[in-house]
């Protein structure tokens, strides 16, 4: 009786025991998966900027996942969709290799500060960025523009530096009237066409500088589209165009307003469809082979100044034939010449060799019937 007794109150500190292990296991299990999802959302926090890719051709192939791209990386991915070569190979798995003569028409960058991401739909690829350096598009600007210099490439680059509006090429003459500065794109604002008119402003403001900035760099992309519409030749051409624009408008807003302010909501609402828009009028203008991609960051790592000097502070001309330093025209055929007049001098030059030859180890015996006629002739005579 004494050890059935024991037996039960054994069996019933068993119980109890199982029971409060089977407690401590879930609780444990849910203070680990609490911390897990805490570490994802600060891992998010920190490394939130991305490379969106908005628009491609089916020939410019990007793979889809989560790989990784370096800022200082992203004018290399930039070059490559283009077709044009690196000095360094780009050991990223995003961007595959694709046919050897086909090039995009267009590349359109778009780098927007102030956020770490923007809602797009349907974007063909994302991509984290990591090292987010500044960054300019200049070696790629100067290449269109040495390789097509004869043809009316567009290279138009939008930054909110000492000049906010960069071009390069012939057609300068399209851009010319685009509105640039702040005292511009408030008289064009208030224009017929505005995109005042069109957008839903909610919380801004048409009387505060921070929104102006941000109005007016949607007013640039809506002019952007507007003239290429206009201008349709220039997306038809042989040559590819370039686009690099930088906006900061929302960062001024975060910075001025708060990034929990129903200004930077609604801002970051309109600019993410306004870019999805003028991502789908850029694609359909260029005939479906324009790249869009977009740059979101937060911050630069370091100050972001133009790494470039303007052509007006130059000193040494290097061609006296142009007053502003340019390089000497480079001529797209240059390669092609170069190959026909070196293989025909090569091969003139054996066909002389073999001829010499001939002639100097020709057997006498072997003249032309001439030559035996009048010999014979003569010994008549």
């Amino acid at each position: 009786m004494l050890c059935s007794v024991m037996t039960s109150r054994q069996l019933t500190v068993a119980v109890r025991s199982r029971k409060m292990s089977a407690t401590t296991c879930r609780r444990m299990k849910a203070g680990f998966t609490l911390a897990f999802v805490v570490c994802c959302l600060s891992s998010a926090g920190v490394h939130g900027d991305s490379f969106t890719v908005l628009q491609a051709p089916e020939f410019v192939s990007f793979q889809k996942g989560d790989w990784p791209v370096s800022g200082e990386k992203v004018p290399d991915v930039v070059a490559l969709t283009m077709g044009f070569s690196v000095q360094e190979d780009l050991l990223w798995p995003g961007l595959q290799a694709g046919p050897l003569f086909q090039r995009p028409r267009a590349n359109v960058l778009i780098v927007v500060r102030g956020v770490d991401s923007l809602s797009f739909s349907q974007p063909l690829a994302s991509y984290p960025l990591e090292n987010p350096v500044p960054f300019t598009l200049d070696g790629v600007a100067e290449t269109v523009h040495s390789l097509f210099s004869e043809y009316t490439p567009v290279v138009l680059q939008l930054a909110p530096s000492e000049e906010r509006l960069y071009m390069l090429g012939k057609a300068n003459a399209v851009f010319e009237d685009l509105p640039v500065t702040l005292q511009q794109i408030r008289a064009r604002l208030s224009q017929d066409g505005s995109v005042l008119t069109s957008l839903p402003l909610n919380s801004l403001s048409r009387n505060s500088e921070a929104d102006l900035l941000f109005l007016s760099e949607v007013q640039v992309l809506h002019d952007i589209a507007a003239l290429l519409q206009r201008h349709r030749h220039l997306a038809k051409d042989f040559s590819p165009d370039l686009y690099s624009l930088e906006l900061s408008g929302l960062e001024e807003l975060s910075r001025l307003y708060g990034k929990d302010s129903p200004q930077y909501r609604d801002a970051t609402a309109i600019l993410a469809s306004v870019l999805q828009k003028f991502g789908e009028d850029m694609f359909r203008l260029y005939g479906n082979r324009a790249v869009v991609e977009v740059v979101t960051v937060k911050t630069f790592e370091a100050p972001l100044t133009r790494k470039s000097r303007s052509i007006l502070e130059s000193k040494q001309i290097s061609n006296p034939g142009s007053p502003y330093n340019l390089a000497y025209k480079y001529n797209f055929q240059y390669a092609v010449i170069f190959n026909i007049v070196l293989w025909l001098m090569i091969a003139l030059a054996l066909a002389v060799i073999v001829i010499s030859y001939n002639l100097w180890n020709m057997d006498p015996g072997y003249d032309s019937i001439i030559y035996r006629m009048t010999n014979q002739k003569i010994r008549v005579d």
